[in-house]
């Protein structure tokens, strides 16, 4: 069950989960450049359900995959469309 940053957290951007990730599954990085999204993401590969970015959120804005409100559900696919590559190379 991987974590989701769901609505609440934009506008925010409270870097507190991104400290306590012992995987840096948290993105983009508080020190990295990124000025196009206004809230993180958790990749939910590297994501190893540990729950402490849940514990430290200031805004309560991350659930597991299976716990998150029905109005938030559509946040599932904006985390992991985040870590999808733009476009796909065709081999």
């Amino acid at each position: 069950m991987p974590y989701v940053i769901t609505e609440p957290c934009i506008g925010s951007k409270d870097a507190s989960c991104y400290d306590v990730c012992p995987v840096d599954a948290i993105q983009p990085t508080p020190d990295g450049p990124d000025d196009n999204h206004d809230q993180l993401f958790i990749d939910p590969v590297a994501c190893i359900d540990c729950g402490a970015c849940q514990a430290v959120c200031p805004v309560e804005a991350i659930y597991g995959d299976d716990e998150v409100p029905e109005q938030w559900r559509s946040w599932i696919a904006v985390n992991k469309d985040f870590f999808q590559p733009a476009t796909a190379s065709k081999t």
